[in-house]
């Protein structure tokens, strides 16, 4: 029997097709995807989202404010 195993998918891996649709909830801008972090950043709110397991949280309450 041939070992047939998928590869796990990574669970912080965010769909590239859904970066180009998101935006920040307050500011409605583009965010940028930091992958080290797990994280979408407004950087004109100020903030980073985290993703959790996969999941983009667009909460303002649930962003990182982001140091000047």
């Amino acid at each position: 029997m041939a070992d047939s195993a998928v590869p796990p998918v990574e669970a912080t891996r965010v769909d590239p097709r859904l970066l180009e649709l998101l935006v920040c909830p307050l500011t409605k801008e583009s965010l940028e995807y930091d992958a080290a972090r797990e994280e979408l950043i407004s950087r004109s709110a100020k903030l980073a989202y985290p993703i959790r397991d996969g999941i983009p949280i667009m909460l303002p309450e649930e962003a990182r404010s982001l140091a000047d």
